[in-house]
């Protein structure tokens, strides 16, 4: 199996006009009273260690006293944006008990602890720079996938909920040969999740960038596998860099799921997949368009790469259309166009990599 390796970090893409007004007429755009820029300007750091006293990929950060109360205050509105759309009425018996910063990757976020002082629950949102190849990545998943997301911009500040679950990796390490998941669930989400990630183009979902989410069932337990980071949003020009099985740090999940799937069933659960996207799609029929429309005129990936993978696309599904698509957000477009056409005919197999 021709296997993907790590790639250099990408470049910050500045959300341009069209999509600054997609996110003010969805309410995506609102005034925040914190920027990414403020929470920059910390004093001082102290390493975070996890559970076990091992140093984690975070640090604390440390404000200075006389501007730490307005900063936390605003924090805390913040959160109250996301959660309850600006019902400030919640903040008072909410407090922000740790604010962690992270030097790793190309978003170098901060993570926001916001604690309820009634019953010691925490919660947490993320406050990063904003990227469009990022804030399209976040919108298709809302519009595509069974999952939704609440997200917020300001000018050059992303704002963004946490997405619970454990880490791919994690879940790789310590739960793949637990007995309490059936295999041919964890078989049959990865076939799902794997093509959500091609038809919209979301790429880079190595085990560290998606999450396992478990839903306890009747009968065992359901899984389902959610992205978590979408900077590489429609950036690459490798075909096989939007499909998760051939990252190298998938594999022991891609093997385990291979000994436990039939390829007819692997196709199957492929098409109930696309077909669930299709009526995803339909359901958010003009909002979906308004997205595709500005997405197809924005640059968030030199034409090189564009022209590689839409020949790569065009070969892929016999498709000639494909070589008229000058932009990343055309090739979403007629992804989706394919999809539809392919599954008017019945008698078609999907195209799989099983």
């Amino acid at each position: 199996m021709d296997l993907i390796e790590a790639t250099p970090r990408k470049p910050s893409i500045p959300i341009a006009d069209g999509l600054r007004g997609y996110l003010r007429r969805y309410k995506r755009e609102r005034e925040l009273p914190v920027t990414y820029a403020q929470l920059r300007d910390f004093h001082e750091v102290i390493p975070l260690v996890d559970g076990n006293g091992k140093p984690t990929l975070w640090d604390t950060v440390i404000y200075r006293a006389d501007e730490m109360g307005a900063l936390y205050e605003g924090l805390k509105r913040i959160y109250a944006l996301l959660r309850v759309d600006g019902d400030f009425s919640i903040v008072q018996h909410l407090y922000v008990d740790r604010v962690d910063y992270c030097s790793f990757g190309n978003s170098t976020p901060f993570r926001v602890r916001v604690v309820n002082a009634y019953n010691d629950n925490q919660d947490y949102f993320y406050v990063k720079r904003a990227d469009a190849s990022r804030v399209y990545g976040l919108e298709l998943e809302h519009l595509l996938s069974p999952n939704r997301l609440n997200f917020l911009t300001h000018g050059n500040t992303l704002i963004e909920e946490h997405i619970a679950g454990i880490p791919g990796d994690i879940f790789i390490e310590r739960w793949l040969q637990s007995r309490e998941f059936r295999p041919i669930r964890v078989a049959k989400e990865l076939i799902k999740f794997n093509e959500r990630c091609f038809v919209r183009l979301l790429g880079d979902m190595r085990s560290y960038n998606f999450v396992f989410v478990i839903t306890p069932d009747f009968e065992d337990a359901q899984v389902r596998i959610r992205a978590m980071d979408f900077d590489q949003q429609s950036y690459n020009g490798r075909l096989k860099f939007y499909l998760p099985q051939f990252f190298k740090d998938n594999n022991p999940l891609v093997t385990y799921c291979t000994r436990h799937l039939h390829p007819q069933t692997a196709r199957q659960y492929q098409r109930e997949e696309q077909t669930l996207i299709l009526h995803r799609a339909e359901l958010a029929t003009q909002r979906l368009g308004a997205l595709l429309e500005e997405m197809a005129r924005d640059t968030l990936a030199p034409l090189e790469k564009v022209h590689e993978l839409r020949a790569a696309l065009a070969e892929h599904h016999g498709r000639s259309s494909y070589l008229r698509c000058e932009t990343m957000g055309e090739l979403v477009r007629e992804n989706l166009v394919t999809l539809r056409e392919n599954l008017e005919q019945p008698n078609v197999e999907p195209t799989s990599w099983i």
